[in-house]
This record gives C-alpha cells, structure tokens and sequence, in this order.
C-alpha cells in the first residue's frame, strides 16, 4: 500500500507541475478578482443536489436487499465521498458499503455488489453521453481510445452481469477451474463471498427498478454538466452547450486515475486539458480548475466532517475488510 501512496502522490506533484508550467501566478489572481462569484451558489447547490440523488439512487440499488431511509443513506454516502477523497490508494472505496452493514442486514459483499452496479450504470451512462457528443464536437483521440476501452470493459462485465444474475447455475462451471485451484477451505470462503456479491446485482432482475435508476443515473450527470456551465458563466467563458459535457467527461478520465488524496494535480491538469481543446487560456484554465476543484471536493469535505461523527471508521478497518 505505502508503495501505492508514494506513486500516487508523486503522480499528483508531477500532473500538478504541468498545470502550472508556463504561467504567470499574477495572471491567476488577476482571474480571481474577475470571477462572479454571484454564481458560486447556484453551482454549490448543484453539487449539493448531485450527492442527494446519489443517495436516493443508491437506496434503490440496495433496496432488493433491504429499504434503508433516506438520512441513513444521505449520511453514509457523504462520508463514504469524503473518503474516497481523503484516504490513499483507492482505500476510502469500500467506506460506503462498510458503514452501510453497520445500519442493516446487508453483508459486507452484497454492498459491494451494489457499488459495482452504480459504477458500471455512471459508466453507460458516460459512454451514451460521449457517442452523442461525438456528432457535434470530435473528441481528441486519447479520449476516443479511452472510451472504447471502458466500452469493451462495460460491455464484458454487463455480459458477465447477465449470467450472474440470470443463470446462476452456470457460474460455478464458469468460475469452476479458479476456485479448483485453491485449498478446499478458501475455495467454499471465496464461492460463498462471490454469491454474496452477486446479491447485490439483485436489481438486474427488476426491469422497472433498474429503468428508474438508469434515469437518475442520466439526471445526476445532468446536473454535474448543469454546475459546469454555470461555472462557465462565472468566468464568462463564451463555449458551445457541448463543452460542459466533453469537459466533465475528460474529468471523470482524470480522477479515475489514483493520486494525491483530493484529486490534487489530476483535477487541476485534465481541466486544463479540457478546456485547452476550446481555445480558453492556460492561465484562465487553471483559474477555472482551481475553483471548480475548491466548489466541488469542499462540498464533499463539508457534509462528510457534517456526518463523520455518526459514522466512524477507521483505515485498519477498511484494511481488514480489502483483506477479507
């Protein structure tokens, strides 16, 4: 893990120094005092709005396993967010599906299940958005390249989803020469986790549901491309209506990449990136990434430390659970 930590955080100061190289720091002040900030609150309720429907859609994931209410929900996923920010080496992951089996019944794995659901429904979702983009605006290649590989990706594990959850019977003959390999003990441990997990794609299996949670899946990246362009606004960036999408796209890429604890260095860089494709200055970028990332991971910080004292955790703890 400590070897995870040191990469990342040297990745993080290497993508933060390229984010700066080349600009003038007076510039960046100068892009400061010329914001309107008059529009930082409606981008911060935006934000806001983005982590309650996370909840509420989360809720409807878990719900084929167990109605949890709503605050237990919004408070979980609020320090599960701030983990995910704070903690190194993709550790702060597991926080939500943890602290969540300390509010029901649902093991450690079926809540992991659930996770995987959400990521591979924001990941179709990205990709729908993506090819739509690319009738009006041509992607830079590397992002082309990189949406073809998380196509292949989604598409591999949607296939593996099905099975899972459709012919349960075929697994074990599919999963059959790993487990095979394995001491008798570990072998039934691991198949037992496995069909835990599985649990959590229990919503597959509810068409209505599963419709119901692709359209908040859409309306919750709405609402971040929503935050984008009003951010535009502020900053009196004059950009196509497409350029929020390619940009919170080109982000998502960017953070999904581990480094320094709140996205420090990728955020800032990848912004830069993406805003460079439409002519905006580095020093404007930069300005922009800056305060984008100040909005966006301080709303994060806020109603995590709001909620962490009803749902501590501690990294020994998530620890335990990656080793189990």
């Amino acid at each position: 893990m400590k070897k995870k930590v040191i990469a990342g955080l040297a990745l993080g100061a290497l993508l933060a120094y390229l984010s700066v190289r080349g600009i003038q720091l007076q510039g960046v002040a100068y892009g400061f005092r010329m914001i309107r900030y008059g529009y930082a609150v409606p981008v911060v309720a935006a934000l806001f709005l983005m982590q309650a429907l996370r909840s509420f859609r989360w809720g409807l994931i878990l719900n084929p396993l167990e109605k949890i209410d709503q605050l237990s929900l919004f408070s979980v996923t609020s320090v599960g967010f701030l983990a995910i920010i704070a903690v190194p080496a993709r550790l702060g992951e597991l926080v939500r599906p943890y602290l969540i089996t300390k509010k029901s019944r649902i093991p450690m794995s079926s809540a992991l299940g659930t996770i995987f659901v959400e990521r591979l429904l924001d990941s179709i979702t990205l990709l729908i958005i993506a090819v739509c983009i690319l009738f009006f605006i041509p992607l830079p290649p590397w992002v082309v390249r990189s949406g073809f590989l998380l196509l292949l990706a989604t598409v591999a594990l949607l296939i593996l989803m099905f099975i899972a959850v459709v012919k349960r019977e075929t697994l074990p003959v599919i999963l059959g020469p790993l487990l095979g390999r394995l001491p008798a003990r570990y072998a039934e441990r691991l198949k037992g986790a496995i069909a835990r997990f599985i649990e959590g794609f229990r919503i597959m299996a509810d068409p209505a549901l599963l419709i119901s949670v692709s359209a908040l899946s859409i309306i919750i990246w709405l609402v971040d491309v929503l935050a984008i362009q009003l951010l535009f606004l502020a900053f009196d960036f004059r950009l196509p209506a497409a350029a929020a999408f390619v940009l919170m796209i080109i982000l998502i890429i960017g953070i999904a990449i581990p480094t320094a604890p709140g996205f420090i260095g990728n955020w800032h860089y990848f912004c830069v990136l993406g805003l460079g494709i439409f002519g905006i200055p580095k020093t404007d970028a930069l300005t922009f990434a800056i305060i984008y990332h100040f909005l966006s991971v301080g709303i994060v910080i806020a109603l995590g430390l709001i909620f962490l004292p009803f749902n501590r955790f501690s990294v020994s703890d998530l620890r335990r659970q990656a080793g189990a």
